[in-house]
């Protein structure tokens, strides 16, 4: 036989066999690809919690101001009045941001943080 003719596998006298993976094999295969991800996500989830409910000096304590809202008032009015140089619909949502409102709903007797950027005008 010639040089050029003879295979891998004629010439170790083994059959050439294709890899098979059978189920078992490819869920173990999804299964250590996946798990780089899930660690990363819960190492995620465990160290975001952590920084959200620190009360490090994140935000100093004086950064906002308390208003208690009167008979009449809404949140545009009270956002025209503590920062009538600035855009009222900034100010607004920033308010509502600051105070976690679902709405812009507001009640009287209400206290509510303005951030301290605005709140030297009230």
């Amino acid at each position: 036989m010639s040089a050029i003719g003879i295979t891998a596998s004629t010439a170790t006298g083994l059959p050439a066999t294709r890899l098979r993976l059978t189920v078992r094999g490819r869920r173990v295969l999804a299964a250590a690809a996946a798990l780089p991800a899930v660690i990363a996500l819960s190492l995620a989830i465990v160290g975001g919690g952590a920084a959200l409910a620190s009360r490090d000096s994140g935000s100093p304590a004086g950064s906002f101001a308390t208003v208690v809202v009167s008979r009449g008032d809404s949140l545009w009015s009270i956002a025209e009045e503590v920062a009538p140089s600035a855009d009222p619909r900034d100010v607004v949502d920033a308010i509502v941001r600051l105070n976690a409102l679902d709405g812009v709903t507001i009640a009287a007797g209400q206290r509510l943080a303005i951030p301290a950027e605005y709140s030297a005008g009230r």
